[in-house]
This record gives structure tokens, C-alpha cells and sequence, in this order.
């Protein structure tokens, strides 16, 4: 079973790629974002719950992000693997995946991480703003979601690094060189 997980900044460009990719590789995609999203608009429970940290660009508590995730990926227990797209976004998240991933005899094989320039991301950012509904695309959210970025996302950069199995992608060219150029690291990988 393939399981891969690809993150990077707000604006990086990983949900797009991580649509691709799944579609390319037959990876079952579990997008965090597009989770939480789903359940607000449905005003569920969980919608409900995690509404405010959304809004205010707070990350959602690790132990809602991993039940939500872990929920998903049973309903598609059959599938030949998984790609997580935006997750995990913490050390204790990146640690209980293993874990979990472990008691199922399963590993994640690859985390691709996507770096793109602070500047290019706000650019990127503020022009998605302009044309979308998401409440955590305003001007005001953005800056606290990248800085929540550095503190909390960036130590699962260097938990993977040493791990080894961490591959950086140059985020800042066009969406099919960056595509071209994540295909090729995976298929090295799997080699």
C-alpha cells in the first residue's frame, strides 16, 4: 500500500498537487481543509466544533484532526493508498500517524514537502482571497496562518528529515513543472 503525504505553507500549492497525484498514482486523497470545510457547510457537529479555529486561522486540536482523518481513511480501508494533503501539521500528529500506521503493519513511504517563498505566498494568498468564499483566506488570516505555520509545522520538516523519507520540491515554478518534478522524485523513490 502506497500512503504519502504531501504539505507546505498556506498557498503552496499542495492541494493541487495532491489532487493530481492521487488521480496519477490511484491514491485514495484525504485533504484535512477540504474535510473540515465539508462539515461546516453541512453546519454538522464537527462543522459546528472547529468553525471558529478555521476562521481565525487556528489550527484544529490534533486529537479532532486525527479522529477525522482516521474516520476517512477507514471508509476507504480498500483503497491501494493513501495521500494526505495537508497532514499531518504537527509533531504530536506526525507521531501518532506513525504509531497508527505501525499497529496496521503500514508505513508512510514518502512526504513531499513544498517550499515556496514567503512573499510568493502571500501574493498567492491574497489573490485566492479576492476570489474565494474560504473564511480563512482574509487578509487578517493569512498572516496568522502562516505564522502558525513556522511554529508549529516546521519541526515535522526535520521529524521527517531524519526519518528519510522527506523529499523538498521547489514550489515556485509553473503547476505542471512542480507536478513534473514531484512525479519524478515518487517514481526514483519507488525504484
Amino acid at each position: 500500500m502506497l500512503n504519502f503525504s504531501i504539505f507546505g505553507a498556506p498557498g503552496s500549492g499542495k492541494g493541487t498537487q495532491s489532487y493530481r497525484l492521487s488521480e496519477k498514482y490511484g491514491l485514495k486523497h484525504i485533504s484535512t481543509g477540504d474535510l473540515f470545510r465539508k462539515e461546516i457547510a453541512r453546519n454538522s457537529h464537527i462543522g459546528q466544533y472547529v468553525k471558529d479555529f478555521v476562521d481565525q486561522g487556528q489550527l484544529i486540536p490534533d486529537a479532532t484532526v486525527l479522529k477525522e482523518v482516521y474516520r476517512t481513511a477507514l471508509c476507504h480501508r480498500h483503497a491501494r493508498g493513501y495521500i494526505f494533503d495537508g497532514f499531518p501539521r504537527t509533531l504530536v500528529q506526525a507521531e501518532l500517524m506513525d504509531r497508527l500506521l505501525k499497529k496496521k503493519n503500514l508505513d508512510l513511504k514518502l512526504v513531499v514537502y513544498i517550499v515556496v517563498e514567503e512573499d510568493t505566498l502571500r501574493e498567492r494568498l491574497y489573490s485566492r482571497a479576492q476570489d474565494s468564499a474560504r473564511t480563512d483566506d482574509k487578509k487578517e488570516v493569512i498572516i496568522e496562518r502562516l505564522e502558525i505555520y513556522r511554529k508549529m509545522t516546521l519541526p515535522v520538516i526535520e521529524y521527517y528529515k531524519k526519518k528519510g523519507n522527506l523529499i523538498e520540491i521547489n514550489g515556485m515554478f509553473p503547476v505542471e513543472d512542480v507536478f513534473i518534478n514531484i512525479c519524478s522524485k515518487i517514481d526514483g523513490f519507488l525504484d
